[in-house]
């Protein structure tokens, strides 16, 4: 068995992000990491925050800052990475890349606890930087300029001190003295030595300040001081001549501002009215906003609150700090303040979003604390109180969709759609979703009008070439034309100039501002003062296809005669051009547009009846000669050239030029053209549908792109340089053009059937489109009834209030409930209480508190049919639909009698906790359901004991429990289940149970998998088989009778089988396995499973799922991750492929290594060591790297680099 793994969905979680001008001088933008991912992102005229680059870097990013040098515009990215080096990256803007400026190791790879890299500062004039480890170790490097203003960067100096905890580090502002870092350190060498405890109690949190005396070259500590033990973050104060310097201290509960020769200032952070007493608060984010004349900090804390911070000084005296209630927002794990007045919030979990400052936080209505008015009573200092309300100073502009983190995933045709859905839990709290994921591009439909009868085409056109908007809808019927004029509404009128009685085959605006009509029986040619030019049509012949751009047009007759005309620059008529005779009909034509610079276009694409293509040349006295001629294996339906822009073209006729042919057995061919020779090469197919794709232009970011209309429609555009072809999550369109109006500027008019629709195309470049609906709780397991076809989720959240204990939420569903006429069961349910909740945060309950419950969701509409609260102070811990054998009559409530029944068993943990796992008591609760399956009813609870409920299944009608460490069989009795048999020997906690056959694959929580079997004649379980390494697991999946395939928490997959001879073994064995369960190996089983694939995918694995995701496509593995990727594992099928894509592999690991430093086999190979898996996500950069590297690599594999393209083009297309 081979693998390719392929990354489909990029992980959406964000875990730092960092504001800067990276790519311009005036540049907005902010770099996020997404674990093993660099973002650049950036807001469009719009407000849209749009990925500009996204960049693999095979390794894991955990810290970053930007740096300027001074008197620089532009910043640089320092990166912390577990590669054991501090990288220097600058955008590079004409290539659309990160460049590596400078790599320098420090230590080795990992993330380990005194190895830097965890933590990043920068010197504010960015003359030095300082990377820190976790304990012990801090370098700190000088940034310089050599001759040339490049940036160059000095050997490390050290700054280590043994035994010391680093929480957290920053530049402080001291103008243009020696660099100063500051860093809160605690001292555990008393405590290690200790064994009483007594001096880990004692032990004191110190702020440090290290200087970088860049005279002589070294780091001395220059100044320390006891802090509070709550501090966890630090701010630096603008300093030298824009403020008094210093820093902030976060502790919990206070701000605390500090300099060398400087009294504390201390400040409460006001805190809301319903936390519990024993609550602190912590500031987790902050931004900071410097202006000439002022400077204010925005902090948040761990609840979403965002609070502005000032500071009043004299001189450097500082002699009062504020802080003030801002607004509140979800949760965030980084807060950046653009120069424009925008605030981009890294949400935790959920959206991430970019919000506007509308106010600046002046009211003198919000709470504000000061370190003026702090009293000190008894207890400590008094606290302030503020209640959250509405946003105030924000507001939200733009959303980016976050699924982080997926708990549980599903892959199931539910709705029998082309694909299947994939069903992913999202979330966490309030803010929690059931996510349905479909392949392909979301789609908003803007407007739908009826038409009178079935049109035949659609065009809009606009009145001035220099327009930025159309100005005329041209519908056309089989026996006239309809013009619509785009205003504040779409009307129709008659002062177009169109012929309204015949039926349009083609329409342009042409350069000099008028409009051509093209219609059966000739040319109409609209001049802009209304004045009207007429060709028509020798002899009683027909125009068959017409194709034309703003200074050529081309006609093709019955009987396949070709004419050309040119508009004339000086007189502005259309004038014949060229004629040729190519006595074959035709069925389509095509002109791209004329390339920027030329007068006019130098080919003609011609799609004949007899299933050919040509291209033919357009310069003058060439007599439409032939260039190119390729053969089709169907006739060709309809013909579009695009350029394909790279990264870096400014102009969008730029880069290749690219014709693409849809036939009409449902494929697209892809072939480029030679721009100078005309020469067709590099041809690619596609299969889109069961319809002939027509293929039409319309515009996606700013340049032109492809829409193919088949079965379903498709959307072909340039991202990052590369040529995707992603299906719509849309009905079926008959026919479409390009659309652009001041509501809609980038979108497209079509017709279906017998209305019109405007449409517009959101997130350009994701792999999925997303449809969600909102739970109540952290979503944990997730089940579809086989019968009913609905969504089973459990829901639980630890430290949360019950629905029914909710007072403040009970008034209010109440007042819900009067208004429209019926119970609203919770706060999900009605949008304005939902929007508060997620905006606030849930209330707080107790440590060891539980809430939760069950939901069945109707994937059609994705709407709730039943919920239930779990009570009792219960957490899920597992959920399986099992068919169990009912016991016989005279109880169970009008089951079926002694045959098998198909049950919901969920396993709960009253008062929950961990660290160690532990509960105050077990249950396994049984429902059963009713009403068709839209309700649920509990038949019994039963009280097991020995731990946690891990994993649920069923066996021959019987019920399988992993509970704590233990697996136990259970029958199905009338008041509660009946214990048969248990196994008591597993390690740690069993996570995960499935059963194939007789066999049982048990997953353990650190001990990976064991196999077992049930013996019926000793009523006993025994092993048979297990894992040769411990791994962590998470999830399981049997692939066969033999192979099972594994996740487990620190982010690898394997596929583990037992060997073909053991699995002989065991089934021929007359003792059953008994003897030799009996005869393990080192206490363990008596076969072991081999390791056929292993690969380090880089993030939690939450879910595995099989899947075909084509109509009659090949079976792949599908797996998603905790920061809200999902990625594939497609099985190779012959050898060469494996050959071909292994040497790829091999080849870009050492011409591309990279961007952070990381070694890529050793990254893929973290925990085991890389074996029969491919990276796909690497190959595919092969798209981005220079042209000279790909020619060289592909010459090393006797291949052409379209070849190489083509491999790795179709290889996708087979997956998706």
């Amino acid at each position: 068995m081979f693998l390719y793994s392929l990354t489909l969905s990029r992980a959406s979680g964000i875990q730092s992000a960092v504001y800067g001008n990276f790519s311009a001088p005036k540049a907005q933008e902010v770099v996020v990491s997404r674990g093993k991912i660099l973002e650049l992102l950036r807001p469009n005229e719009n407000g849209k925050m749009q990925t500009v680059v996204a960049t693999e870097v095979f390794g894991c990013i955990r810290s970053m800052a930007a740096v300027r040098l001074t008197g620089s515009n532009l910043d640089h990215l320092v990166v912390g990475s577990d590669s054991g080096r501090i990288i220097l990256l600058k955008f590079n803007k004409d290539k659309g890349v990160w460049v590596k400026v400078h790599q320098e190791t420090f230590g080795r790879s990992g993330c380990r606890r005194i190895v830097p890299g965890q933590y990043i500062a920068v010197d504010p004039k960015g003359r030095a930087c300082m990377i820190g480890a976790v304990e012990k170790q801090k370098f700190v490097y000088v940034l310089n300029r050599d001759a040339a203003a490049n940036l160059t960067i000095s050997s490390p100096l050290e700054a280590h001190k043994s035994h010391h905890i680093t929480f957290s580090i920053c530049g402080m502002d001291c103008g243009f003295d020696n660099p100063i870092f500051a860093a809160i350190e605690l001292d555990y060498s008393e405590a290690d030595q200790d064994p009483t405890g007594e001096a880990a109690s004692m032990a004191q949190k110190h702020l440090t300040f290290y200087e970088m005396d860049l005279g002589l070259n070294n780091v001395v500590r220059k100044w320390t001081e006891p802090i509070d033990n709550g501090a966890n973050l630090l701010v630096a104060v603008p300093g030298g001549a824009d403020g008094p310097g210093g820093v902030l201290v976060c502790a919990e509960n206070f701000i605390i501002y500090k300099n060398q020769d400087h009294e504390e200032v201390r400040a409460v952070i006001p805190r809301r009215s319903d936390l519990p007493g024993d609550r602190g608060v912590l500031i987790v984010s902050y931004a900071t906003h410097k202006k000439k004349a002022y400077s204010f900090f925005l902090v948040q804390s761990e609840y979403g609150d965002i609070y502005k911070v000032t500071l009043s000084y004299e001189g450097e005296a500082v002699t009062e700090l504020k802080i003030k209630y801002f607004d509140t927002i979800p949760p965030c794990t980084s807060i950046a303040v653009l120069k424009t007045g925008f605030l981009f919030a890294a949400s935790e979990y959920g959206n991430h979003a970019l919000y506007q400052f509308v106010g600046t936080g002046e009211d003198d209505e919000d709470v504000e604390s000061s370190s003026a008015t702090l009293v000190q009573t008894e207890e400590g200092f008094q606290p302030v109180f503020f209640e959250p309300r509405p946003l105030k100073n924000l507001l939200l502009i733009d959303e980016m969709a976050s699924l982080m983190p997926i708990t549980d995933m599903k892959v199931a045709n539910l709705l029998n759609e082309e694909i299947p859905q994939i069903y992913a839990l999202c979330g966490r709290g309030p803010r929690a979703s059931l996510s349905v994921l479909r392949p392909g591009l979301a789609v908003t439909e803007l407007a739908v009008s009826p038409l009178p009868g079935a049109p035949t085409a659609v065009w809009t056109v606009r009145r001035n070439a220099t327009d930025e908007f159309d100005a005329f809808i041209v519908v056309s019927f089989a026996n006239a034309t309809l013009v619509f004029s785009i205003g504040e509404e779409v009307k129709e009128t008659n002062e177009s100039g169109f012929l309204g009685t015949v039926p349009t085959l083609h329409t342009q605006l042409l350069a000099d501002n008028s409009m051509l009509q093209v219609y059966p029986g000739g040319l109409r040619h609209i001049k802009p003062d209304r004045r009207i030019n007429e060709w028509k049509v020798p002899g009683r012949r027909n125009i068959k296809a017409a194709a034309s751009n703003e200074k050529q047009v081309a006609i093709a007759l019955q009987g396949g005669e070709v004419t050309v005309f040119e508009l004339e620059s000086g007189s502005g008529l259309l004038v014949e051009a060229e004629k040729r005779e190519l006595g074959e009909d035709v069925s389509c034509l095509e002109i791209p547009p004329v390339p920027e610079g030329l007068v006019r276009s130098s080919f003609l694409a011609v799609g004949t009846y007899d299933q050919t293509v040509r291209v033919l040349s357009l310069d003058p006295g060439q007599g439409l000669k032939n260039l190119s001629m390729q053969a089709l294996n169907s006739v060709p339906e309809s013909i579009l050239m695009l350029y394909n822009s790279g990264p870096g073209a400014d102009r969008s006729t730029e880069g290749g030029l690219f014709l693409h042919v849809g036939l009409q057995n449902g494929i697209l061919i892809r072939s480029e053209v030679d721009r100078l020779s005309g020469q067709l090469t590099d041809s690619r197919t596609r299969f889109l549908g069961t319809k002939p794709p027509k293929l039409f232009a319309a515009s996606v970011r700013g340049s032109r792109c492809m829409l193919a209309l088949s079965s379903r429609p498709w959307l072909g555009y340039n991202d990052q340089g590369r040529f995707n072809l992603s299906p719509l999550s849309y009905e079926a369109l008959d026919y479409a053009s390009g659309f652009a109006s001041d509501q809609c500027p980038e979108g497209f008019v079509a017709v279906v059937k017998s209305t019109l629709r405007i449409l517009a195309v959101e997130n350009v470049g994701d792999a999925f489109n997303t449809q969600a609906c909102r739970l109540r709780y952290t979503p944990r397991r997730l089940l579809i009834h086989p019968d009913t076809r609905l969504l089973l989720i459990a829901e639980s959240d630890h430290a949360a209030i019950p629905l029914a204990e909710r007072e403040d939420l009970q008034a209010k569903l109440a007042a819900l409930a009067e208004e429209e006429g019926g119970p609203v069961q919770g706060v999900e349910f009605n949008d304005e209480l939902a929007a508060l909740e997620e905006q606030f945060g849930a209330p707080k309950g107790q440590p060891g508190q539980w809430a939760g419950c069950l939901r069945l969701v109707d994937p059609a509409t994705l709407s709730t049919v039943f919920v239930t609260e779990i009570d009792g102070n219960e957490a899920i811990t597992a959920m399986a639909l099992v068919d169990l054998h009912m016991p016989p009559s005279g109880g169970g409530g009008g089951g079926a009698e002694g045959g098998v029944e198909k049950l919901l068993v969920v396993g709960c943990a009253k008062g929950l906790r961990y660290m160690p796992t532990d509960c105050e008591a077990a249950y396994i609760r049984v429902y059963r359901l009713v009403d068709g399956g839209k309700r649920l009813e509990l038949v019994h609870k039963t009280v097991v004991d020995g731990g946690v409920p891990g994993a649920l299944c069923g066996l021959k009608g019987r019920l399988l429990a992993g509970v704590g460490p233990t697996l136990r069989l259970y029958d199905m009795g009338k008041k509660k289940l009946l214990r048969k048999c248990e196994y008591n020997r597993l390690p740690h906690q069993i996570m995960t149970i499935t059963v194939q056959g007789p066999r049982i694959f048990v997953g353990d929580a650190q001990e990976s998998v064991h196999l077992m079997r049930f013996k019926k004649a000793d009523n006993a379980f025994y092993i048979f088989a297990d894992d040769i390494a411990p791994r962590y697991l998470t999830s399981l999946l049997p692939l066969d009778y033999d192979t099972v395939a594994a996740g487990d928490k620190f982010g690898n997959v394997v596929v583990l089988r037992l060997p073909r001879e053991a699995s002989q073994q065991v089934e021929d064995d007359p003792t059953g396995g008994k003897m030799a369960a009996a005869s393990g190996r080192l206490n363990g089983a008596p076969h072991k499973l081999e390791e056929l694939v292993k690969f380090h995918v880089g993030d939690t694995i939450t879910s595995l799922q099989r899947a075909e995701m084509q109509a009659g496509g090949q079976e792949v593995l599908l797996y998603s991750t905790v920061l809200g990727g999902i990625g594939v594992l497609y099985p190779f099928t012959n050898r060469e492929d494996v050959d071909f894509f292994s040497h790829l592999e091999m080849h870009l690991r050492q011409e591309h290594p990279p961007l952070c430093g990381r070694d890529h086999l050793a990254f893929r190979s973290a925990y085991f060591p890389v074996r029969s898996c491919v990276d796909g996500d690497l190959c595919g950069q092969y798209a981005s790297i220079p042209a000279k590297k790909q020619q060289m690599i592909a010459e090393a594999m006797d291949r052409t680099p379209g070849e190489v393209l083509k491999k790795l083009e179709d290889i996708r297309n087979k997956i998706l």
